[in-house]
């Protein structure tokens, strides 16, 4: 894509592939075994040694991850759910499928998650059952101090972490010590497949419940009913969904892993050019960078705070350079005002002044650094022609 003075657009997020993803998935289609099988269970594996897990499971999507989470914990039907308003649909969407009401909570408008207080304030309009929380843009949230103060014992904390991997907390990879970490593996996540996700726990009986409930509910899947000695006989004892990854995504998966460490390095590059560049443009509020000791950030967005957003956006797709808004607060979106009462919508005021700014830069392992320097000159660029 072109711009009208004839320069290249610089994409918002472009996904990476590694060398060995082509002859990974000729070898699937050559097996004539295309759905979940052998791959998923390698794919697994090689996640859950790869974030230090004890278990996890492939599923079709982050938000399927989150939504199975929730039915595995079985949890009283309409439970009270905390999550942050500042997140992306698809979690408010897995509380309710899974027959739970969402309770929205407010941010810290620092870090972009929510805080111990913002979850006390919120767990106060509503008796919580369990949380789902977000890293957002990667960065990790502190659980138990967030379960605490919501009175929940950890193991009904759902992670959001389609913004990971590669975030840790105390020196831990997160999902390493979780209930439920759920992971995406969408086309613009730090690891793309195109599609899919995956929910890491240490607990195994939650990992089976989940590993039923991705095809509904059955005790066996198809793998390993046709595996030798297998049976065709199963049951079914639980409702669940159609929501398991295939075996083309795993091996797609696989080969891409190792690929992750290189990347989250260039992110890491490009976050601290990014801090580097901006810092001390006018208006501009740069994402947290006083993280803790142990904390490392997975910089799957850039976000920044701008005034007079929309022109800037326009701005910049005037200088070919495409950009995002993560997210439209949930409360603020049609469906929810129209589900949902009042106490469990806010009030959010910290989520409403930081939603009129934040602004999604691309950020990606592929991000040239000439291209990136087109980007911050576009943005300079914005905010001087404001005045």
């Amino acid at each position: 894509m072109s711009t009208s003075a004839g320069q290249t657009t610089v994409p918002f997020s472009l996904p990476s592939f590694a060398a060995e993803v082509g002859d990974a998935v000729v070898k699937v289609l050559d097996s004539g075994w295309v759905t979940t099988g052998p791959q998923t269970a390698e794919f697994e594996q090689d996640f859950a040694d790869f974030l230090g897990a004890e278990h996890v499971v492939a599923v079709a999507s982050c938000t399927a991850a989150i939504e199975l989470s929730l039915r595995a914990l079985e949890l009283p039907p309409g439970s009270a759910v905390l999550t942050p308003s500042l997140t992306f649909c698809g979690a408010i969407n897995a509380i309710l499928h899974a027959g739970h009401r969402p309770v929205l909570v407010d941010i810290d408008e620092d870090t972009l998650v929510p805080s111990p207080a913002t979850v006390e304030a919120a767990a106060a309009r509503a008796r919580p059952a369990a949380m789902v929380v977000q890293n957002q843009a990667g960065y990790p949230v502190d659980v138990p101090a967030l379960a605490g103060a919501a009175g929940l014992d950890r193991s009904r904390v759902v992670e959001d972490v389609a913004h990971g991997p590669g975030a840790a907390r105390g020196g831990v990879p997160v999902g390493a010590d979780s209930q439920a970490a759920c992971f995406s593996f969408y086309a613009t996540k730090n690891l793309p497949i195109g599609e899919g996700g995956a929910v890491a726990t240490r607990d195994a009986a939650f990992a089976e419940r989940v590993r039923s409930l991705r095809l509904h509910g059955m005790s066996k899947d198809s793998w390993r009913r046709y595996l030798p000695g297998g049976s065709w006989s199963y049951d079914v004892k639980k409702l669940g969904l159609k929501a398991n990854m295939t075996d083309v995504q795993a091996a797609i998966g696989r080969a891409q892993l190792h690929a992750l460490p290189e990347w989250q390095r260039r992110r890491a590059e490009l976050a601290a050019r990014y801090d580097e560049a901006l810092r001390g443009l006018p208006g501009v509020v740069l994402p947290q960078r006083d993280l803790g000791e142990g904390v490392q950030h997975a910089w799957h967005l850039y976000q920044v705070r701008v005034p007079g957003r929309e022109a800037v956006i326009t701005e910049l797709e005037k200088a070919g350079v495409s950009t995002s808004v993560h997210f439209i607060p949930a409360h603020r979106l049609t469906v929810y005002r129209d589900l949902l009462d009042d106490h469990e919508l806010g009030p959010l005021p910290a989520t409403d002044r930081v939603a009129e700014g934040l602004l999604s830069l691309p950020l990606y392992p592929r991000l040239g650094d000439a291209a990136q320097d087109r980007v911050v000159d576009a943005l300079a660029g914005a905010l001087r022609s404001r005045g």
